[in-house]
């Protein structure tokens, strides 16, 4: 099974970044059986609307995760419910809208895969214990299908290491995201889980993580609160291609991808 999973999209840049490298992907001989994108950032560099989540599903993306900023854009209240393909962090309280999970199948219908979405602790809002969740999580999909990847949306690398060693041989992937640059430590680790720490940022990498230098930098001279918006120049892709074992759903390996419009 041959996974491409996309690194945070922002804003219009990482949208027709996403498009354009989709389309590419279309006219090679390249298949993947699944691209699952994190979406948190697509509108304006905040959230995600109804119709960029149709634009994805409809240019082939599977699943779209999200994190911290799921919320930013308050329409998403009225869809995520019935947009089973579109999943918040699932350490959020039990009654928040949403799923943090979702099984979704193959163009061709012959496989399923779980794509499980997590928010880290460290540095970010008080989410529930992230191990513990996807355990019990596990539990459940492995019933459906061998085949499970998580997104772990974390700010602190040392957290997201821990993630990978806890999950190693319990699922296909960790893949990192929220920090928006991407690193250079992708390995399958001794159990059979493929790992990097982050995916990287889909989006306008002449920028502070995605927003126009110029506002950021100067926030941090005078300490006084500045608009961000999204910067527009040197667009890039980050993403990364991971294949599992058809039999074990545990990976056989991954490669970090950098593609510029």
């Amino acid at each position: 099974m041959r996974i491409l999973f996309i690194g945070d999209i922002v804003g219009n840049p990482g949208r027709k970044a996403t498009l354009e490298f989709l389309k590419v992907i279309n006219k090679s001989d390249t298949t993947y059986d699944f691209i699952v994108a994190n979406g948190e950032n697509a509108a304006g560099g905040k959230g995600i609307t109804f119709e960029i989540v149709d634009q994805l599903l409809a240019s082939g993306v599977s699943a779209i995760t999200t994190g911290n900023h799921v919320w930013d854009n308050k329409d998403i209240f009225d869809f995520i419910d019935t947009t089973p393909q579109l999943i918040r962090p699932a350490n959020y309280p039990t009654e928040i809208l949403g799923k943090g999970s979702t099984i979704v199948s193959s163009v061709d219908g012959d496989k399923k895969l779980a794509v499980i979405n997590l928010a880290g602790q460290i540095f970010m809002n008080r989410y529930e214990n992230p191990f513990h969740a996807l355990d019990s999580i596990l539990t459940d999909v492995k019933t459906e299908t061998p085949y499970a990847i998580l997104d772990f949306h974390a700010e602190a690398t040392s957290e997201k290491i821990a993630m990978g060693w806890h999950a190693d041989g319990k699922i296909g992937a960790v893949i990192g995201t929220h920090t928006h640059v991407q690193t250079a430590d992708e390995r399958v680790l001794p159990k059979g889980t493929a790992y990097i720490t982050d995916v990287g940022m889909t989006g306008p990498h002449d920028s502070v993580i995605g927003s126009k230098k110029e506002p950021v930098v100067e926030s941090f001279l005078t300490m006084m609160p500045t608009r961000f918006v999204v910067a527009k120049d040197n667009i890039r892709l980050n993403a990364v291609d991971i294949e599992l074992d058809d039999t074990t759903g545990l990976a056989e390996s991954i490669q970090r991808i950098q593609y510029k419009v």
